[in-house]
């Protein structure tokens, strides 16, 4: 499979990350670059998706980025591990709903190999943590599709500031809480991104 791999020691700016996300979809769509799996960190931030609403900003000092992605409002930094990708639908049978199960099935088997157990939900988009019957969502998705090409992507929150998203409604979901890796289970997530880049690859070839 044709993908390069892309890892990022220091934090991109969410601007940049779109830009060069942008420019790698239209060369894929020309077929002059391969798809692209990227691994990155951003500086604090909370960005909105297409269907976000003004109503779900608590805090409305905090600046937010509009963006053109699916969902809501969300938040990323320091400590969130960001999955972005540009992956052709085209040679997936256009298949977007597999796709996002996909996405879903590359998180929870990398959080099951770290003995956390996950798991999606049809109604709230994302990957979800039950803790004694209290329900905390624990990654976020969001993808866009142009020309058959679907990019943006997903993160995981590992030991980010969970009280950062005071200021939002969460992805627009008031009765459900925001959780980390650190906050449900041991602090021992080396090579995580490893476990996703290979779960990801694996998903998509079958």
């Amino acid at each position: 499979m044709n993908i390069e791999i892309k890892k990022s020691k220091k934090p991109i700016k969410y601007e940049d990350a779109i830009r060069f996300l942008e420019q790698r979809l239209s060369e894929v769509n020309k077929n002059e670059s391969k798809e692209l799996i990227w691994i990155l960190e951003h500086e604090d931030l909370y960005t909105a998706g297409t269907s976000s609403k003004e109503n779900e900003v608590i805090d409305k000092s905090i600046k937010i980025l509009k963006t053109n992605r699916g969902g809501k409002i969300t938040y990323h930094g320091p400590g969130q591990l960001i999955c972005y990708f540009v992956i052709d639908l085209k040679k997936r049978n256009k298949d977007i709903r597999k796709f996002v199960s996909i996405i879903e099935k590359t998180i929870i088997d990398t959080l099951k190999f770290f003995k956390i157990n996950t798991f999606s939900d049809k109604d709230n988009i994302g990957i979800w943590y039950n803790d004694n019957s209290k329900v905390e969502k624990v990654a976020a998705i969001g993808i866009r599709v142009s020309k058959w090409i679907a990019y943006h992507g997903f993160s995981i929150n590992i030991n980010n500031d969970l009280k950062k998203y005071n200021a939002i409604i969460p992805c627009g979901i008031k009765d459900k809480g925001i959780t980390s890796l650190y906050k449900i289970g041991n602090k021992n997530y080396k090579n995580v991104d490893d476990k996703i880049i290979e779960n990801f690859i694996l998903n998509l070839k079958k």
